[in-house]
């Protein structure tokens, strides 16, 4: 059984010093781990890579696009939400709309490599 993430706030942006910078406290070393496991599986990261190339997309459009079914997809969802990658969806009727949180995604990216972005 895989072990379970710890709860922390991974709601806001990631903010802490570049890896390279200087050793990581354990704290902050926890939130960047925690932010690269939600993202550790090709399906979460085909799910962040649509999110990035639209504005805005519908769950209903998600499961076709990376042929895996509804369940599946509303489970990884939930997975880059809670790591503060994707927004809390929107609905719309019988639908519901996620967008990627650039500024949490970028942030990460900065952590890894502050040349990045």
């Amino acid at each position: 059984m895989p072990k379970a993430l710890p709860l922390i706030d991974t709601s806001g942006p990631i903010c802490c010093s570049p890896v390279a910078a200087a050793p990581m406290s354990p704290d902050d070393a926890l939130e960047v781990a925690l932010r690269l496991k939600a993202l550790a599986d090709p399906v979460r990261v085909r799910l962040v890579s649509l999110l990035l190339a639209e504005d805005e997309i519908c769950t209903c459009d998600l499961a076709p696009a990376l042929g895996v079914t509804e369940a599946t997809v509303s489970h990884h969802l939930s997975v880059l939400k809670k790591a503060g990658l994707i927004s809390d969806g929107e609905r719309r009727g019988m639908n519901v709309y996620y967008r990627a949180r650039r500024n949490s995604l970028v942030a990460l990216c900065r952590v890894i490599d502050p040349n990045c972005c």
